[in-house]
């Protein structure tokens, strides 16, 4: 029975959000933020606690994942064969006060 609510994948084309396994690296910059599980003395790295050299160590981890996503995932459409139907007056800021 056809209800007129789209299904998982139409939903997907008809929102233009777009799911790929690629974006389960983006993650991995975000466990920088749960400071609880980082919040250790030990091991020492050059007389630095764990904590602050796995901070500055998330940050070239987090440009290689982020990166990483951006290259496999840049050359996908975000909706296809949905034309644009935005005019140049929906999209000037002063248009409508």
């Amino acid at each position: 029975m056809a209800s007129g609510r789209p299904s998982g994948a139409d939903r997907t084309r008809s929102t233009g959000l777009r799911w790929n396994a690629w974006n389960l690296l983006l993650i991995v910059p975000l466990a920088m933020l749960f400071t609880p599980m980082l919040n250790l003395d030990e091991p020492r790295v050059f007389g630095l606690p764990f904590f602050y050299w796995s901070q500055f160590a998330f940050v070239p981890i987090g440009v290689v994942c982020v990166g990483l996503v951006y290259v496999m995932t840049r050359d996908e459409p975000v909706a296809t064969g949905k034309p644009d139907h935005l005019s140049v007056d929906d999209l000037d800021e002063g248009g409508k006060a």
